[in-house]
């Protein structure tokens, strides 16, 4: 009975920590003003306003078109990315898989700035192109069709991660009996390998797809040079369109972006389960044996080479040359204009200053509180049958339909409407409270995984002896899940490192962030600072990517 107690009131905290943004989201939809203000009366004319917008179905139609691009381009590149690595003899293949996942651990805005100093109309790659082949660059880095590329290939790792894994779950015999009476390696992976883990690129393209609905920095950086808005630069532009913050208008694009993004978030639940309900598995483990490439592994070689320079080596190239530079242009020698200043700015100015011992605390510190919050909302929901539960597990579904962006603007309001947390709505606890939020889903997922790895019958035995439920979480399923709990810190150090979004509505004075200060340098043109900036970004989390291969963590858990 006190178990079932204890485990009712952690639901409940998590179920209210989850249903009140989202329930002040709906209440200020339905309002004329913001919710804090006296003049504000109910109204549902907000939402006619925003749908009689053409802004606004012109960034649903780009963020469409981005999605449904990330789909076509991704999913296939993915897919193929993983059967070269798992199942052919591709050289390169150990040293070549942790760089697949740097993508997902860049910060989206460092990608942007790299590629705009990079390939941009006076980008250094541009810059040189031109002067060595006398013409000006076939591409243009503002344009939609080089946004949908650049978007789909750094969303590349995704795939890889689901399709990869259903790769090493699958025994090889159908396609050792398929090479065996004379199938092409082509025709074994299309033939035999694709239907078998097809469900996982079916789950990995509703992923990329919901994904697609949630982008924010590479769009604003990419497409605003233009005026082309995506679902959430649009919501971004409410904050000033009206020469103040339009509170009831960014409430109703929030719900829009939520109808859209929570019924692919249940889709890619439930085929995920499916999945793992039929698959292939079974029986004695086989040993894989991998497709020989012959002449053509070389070409796969340096394909994956070609795609990891366009994602990684290409922009972190641009950054830290525009960082060692005092201007650059087509008529510029870089020789002329070296320099260190851009980092010794860095040192004197105090807001920068901040950002960094911000980022290294909120990533070091906060990513270790969040992670005690979700291993509580894990344990209770441990081995538990209840109703609780299961509405739970339907609950935190919420925060992952939220883009960024939407959780730091929700934590925003709930820190102005509770007069107790007002004079708190610009620190770093704040900040916390958002990135908490929206990585809920993420961090309890590797959590749980942790604790479902602690046989059942050492739990039952703790028990049998008389321990409490709290005596066998402090003895039995901590102590055996810590290294898994190890990797969730390290991870999640990795991803609030990079965060940049959800900290732009809630940045003030004394809780900068590296993430929100490059938005905020990018915004008043200081390209220099922010590209010595960027650098340091990328620095620190390289060193916690270090980190976690030094101790064995799985970067794709």
């Amino acid at each position: 009975m006190r178990n079932d107690f204890w485990r009712t009131g952690v639901v409940l905290a998590a179920a209210l920590f989850i249903l009140a943004p989202v329930g002040l989201i709906v209440w200020q939809s339905f309002l004329t003003d913001a919710f804090f203000s006296v003049r504000a009366k109910s109204t549902v004319d907000t939402y006619g306003f925003v749908l009689s917008d053409s802004g606004f179905w012109s960034a649903l139609r780009n963020t469409v078109i981005l999605s449904i691009g990330m789909v076509v381009f991704a999913v296939p590149l993915g897919s193929l990315l993983a059967f070269l690595m798992v199942r052919t003899d591709m050289p390169g293949r150990k040293w070549i898989e942790p760089a697949i996942f740097l993508p997902l651990f860049m910060s989206p805005m460092v990608l942007a700035f790299g590629y705009i100093v990079s390939i941009g109309p006076s980008g250094f790659w541009s810059v040189w192109w031109e002067r060595l082949f006398g013409a000006v660059p076939f591409w243009n880095v503002y344009s939609m069709p080089m946004l949908v590329l650049v978007v789909a290939l750094t969303h590349v790792p995704h795939v890889y991660i689901y399709v990869s894994t259903a790769l090493r779950t699958v025994p090889s015999d159908l396609e050792e009996a398929a090479r065996v009476a004379g199938g092409s390696p082509l025709t074994v992976a299309t033939k035999v390998t694709l239907p078998l883990v097809w469900p996982s690129i079916a789950v990995s393209a509703v992923l990329v797809a919901f994904l697609g609905f949630e982008l924010f920095g590479l769009p604003y950086v990419l497409g605003d040079q233009d005026g082309r808005l995506v679902l959430a630069t649009y919501l971004y532009k409410f904050n000033t369109l009206l020469g103040r913050p339009a509170y009831q208008m960014m409430a109703v694009v929030v719900i829009f972006i939520m109808l859209v993004t929570l019924p692919l978030v249940i889709m890619q639940r439930r085929m995920l389960k499916s999945a793992q309900r039929y698959s292939t598995i079974g029986g004695k483990a086989t040993r894989s044996h991998l497709v020989p490439l012959g002449k053509w592994k070389w070409v796969a070689f340096a394909g994956v080479l070609i795609w990891l320079y366009a994602v990684v080596l290409l922009p972190l190239s641009g950054v830290a040359l525009r960082s060692v530079v005092t201007t650059w242009g087509p008529l510029v020698a870089i020789r002329d204009v070296l320099t260190l200043d851009n980092y010794h700015k860095l040192a004197d100015l105090p807001l920068i200053r901040r950002s960094i011992v911000n980022t290294l605390i909120l990533a070091f510190v906060g990513g270790f509180a969040s992670l005690c919050v979700y291993a509580l909302i894990g344990l209770a929901s441990h081995r538990s049958r209840s109703e609780s539960t299961k509405v739970l597990d339907f609950l935190v579904l919420l925060p992952r339909a939220m883009p960024g962006i939407v959780a730091g603007l929700v934590v925003f309001w709930i820190f102005l409407f509770v007069p107790v947390l007002k004079p708190w709505v610009a620190s770093l606890g704040a900040m916390w409270v958002a990135y908490t939020l929206v990585w809920l889903p993420f961090g309890l997922r590797l959590v749980s995984n942790s604790f479902g790895q602690v046989g059942r019958e050492l739990e039952e035995a703790a028990h049998v002896t008389g321990a409490g439920q709290a005596r066998v979480a402090k003895d039995v399923i901590l102590p055996l899940a810590k290294h898994g709990l190890l990797a969730a810190w390290l991870l999640s150090f990795l991803l609030y490192a990079r965060e940049y979004s959800t900290g732009i509505f809630l940045m003030g004075q004394g809780n900068e962030v590296m993430g929100t200060m490059l938005v905020s340098l990018w915004n008043g043109g200081n390209i220099d600072v922010a590209s010595s900036l960027a650098v340091v970004n990328t620095i620190v989390i390289a060193g916690g990517i270090a980190l976690a291969l030094r101790l064995g963590v799985r970067l794709d858990a």
